[in-house]
This record gives structure tokens, sequence and C-alpha cells, in this order.
């Protein structure tokens, strides 16, 4: 959560001329609720299912395409061995810091942090990841998302041959 995902992805979709989806747009999409009433009226449990259900529909029969998840996508039933069987998955590793900073603006949009008071917000981000870390760290990629380029992005997605043709037919 608040790790650049959707900024990256987009980015990449548009640098590789790959289509992009975003996987709780498609949810809110389908749903016909924004993620946060989708929480409030049926719950998290619903929620992980239909991101699980949408994950696997988005996938099945498509080839190149950008996919932004949330952040609790992979934790959930297994998601984490489907998409690295379906693609290269990448983790944008974040700092504490940054996460807060970028939360801290956000915070009405997102539904696992509405309550989340000011100061236990820096708590609940280091408890969630290190919840979540096992999960993250099976990623085919780690990159440091403050710090990372398109073109280094890319360089670590493909190797250095297909990159630099890539950087020529773009």
């Amino acid at each position: 959560m608040g790790s650049g995902k959707t900024h990256w992805g987009r980015q990449l979709s548009a640098k590789l001329g790959l289509a992009f989806h975003d996987l709780d747009t498609v949810i809110v999409e389908k749903e016909k609720k924004s993620v946060a009433d989708i929480f409030a009226q049926k719950g998290e449990e619903y929620f992980r299912y239909q991101e699980k259900e949408t994950l696997e529909e988005l996938v099945e029969g498509k080839e190149g395409f950008i996919l932004s998840c949330g952040g609790g996508t992979p934790c959930f039933f297994n998601n984490i061995e489907f998409m690295k069987k379906s693609g290269k998955v990448i983790w944008l590793n974040t700092s504490i810091e940054a996460l807060q900073e970028r939360l801290l603006r956000e915070r009405m949009t997102r539904p696992l942090i509405r309550e989340v008071a000011d100061g236990d917000l820096t708590r609940y981000i280091v408890r969630k990841l290190s919840e979540r870390r096992m999960y993250y760290q099976q990623a085919d990629v780690t990159v440091n998302e403050e710090s990372v380029t398109l073109e280094e992005l890319i360089r670590l997605l493909f190797s250095n041959e297909q990159a630099d043709r890539m950087k020529e037919e773009i």
C-alpha cells in the first residue's frame, strides 16, 4: 500500500507499449463499488476472494501486460505462486518513511488504514511489512522504489540484450 505500484505500472506500460491493469480498479468496476465500500459492506475476506478470482480471470489466456495489484494480493490464497507462474513479479521495496508520508495523504481512500491514528501509522506499516515480507521476498525482482529509474527497472526485468533492443524500438 503506497509503494508506487500503479505509478510504476503505468510507466512501464507506456514505455513498453503493453496494456496496463490495476487489480483494484478492475474489482471496483466489476463490483460497482469502491474498495472502501466493499470492505465496509462485505468485509476483507470477501474482497480477498474477489481479488483472487479477478487476478485469475485477468491472467487467463492473456500475454504481455502489466498488472498492478494491491499490497495484500500476494499474501492470500497462494496468489504469489500463481503470480510467479503467470509472469514476473516485482517488489517495490519502499522505505517506511516514504510509505507513511504517502499514506497520510491517502488515508481516506485506504480502508485498511482509515481508522488508524496518525501516531499509530508507522507501527501499522511496520507490522504489515513484517507480516507480508515472506511473500514479497518471493518476487522475481526487488527494487528500491525511491531510487529506481524506468530504464533500470526495464533492465532488471529483461536480459541486457532484450532491454537494449527495447530501448532502440521505443
